[in-house]
């Protein structure tokens, strides 16, 4: 059993590049990667709070990507080695439609990260979150279809009413 997220953000932060992929080369793509990992990062946290919860996680298993490929059009695209892609299994589909969220809404992004200072140090700071929070024109450029609201459409409106809830209790019962 896993005690730890790392294979869900490892595999969820895998596939959101590969969903909505940097152009313009080797330094984009490892930009893309990063700000796709800190977005994922945040949610999945957000998601899997406590320890019960990430070992309930590891036990019955985050779900895969089966319906976010659907969703993107990517469900069509196999391997011809079925181990290559076994590390779809590892995607969560609420942690990549929250991780969606906050890397096209900043308004949600500041308060997810905040979020996580509430549980303590180790939670995370902002500055470990700078691409995520404060992306510069290059962070911009590189994952510019990864942070267009109207192409993550699919996949951020999935969960985005339950990231908001998660946010501000509060607010979700008012609207």
């Amino acid at each position: 059993m896993h005690t730890d997220l790392s294979p869900v953000i490892a595999a969820t932060a895998q596939w959101l590049p590969r969903a909505y992929p940097a152009s313009g080369g080797a330094l984009a793509d490892a930009l893309c990667e990063a700000q796709a990992r800190q977005a994922v990062t945040v949610a999945a946290r957000l998601r899997y709070p406590t320890a019960m919860d990430v070992a309930l996680l590891g036990v019955t298993g985050p779900g895969g990507s089966a319906r976010l490929d659907w969703i993107t059009g990517a469900d069509g695209a196999t391997c011809a080695d079925p181990d290559a892609d076994a590390w779809r299994t590892w995607v969560d589909e609420v942690a990549a439609s929250w991780a969606a969220c906050l890397l096209t809404d900043p308004a949600l992004a500041g308060p997810a990260v905040a979020a996580l200072d509430d549980r303590g140090p180790s939670a995370g700071t902002p500055v470990e979150f700078r691409r995520l929070l404060a992306p510069d024109e290059a962070d911009r450029r590189a994952a510019a279809l990864l942070r267009h609201p109207d192409l993550v459409a699919p996949v951020a409106s999935l969960h985005h009413a339950q990231l908001v809830a998660r946010l501000d209790p509060g607010q979700a019962l008012v609207a």
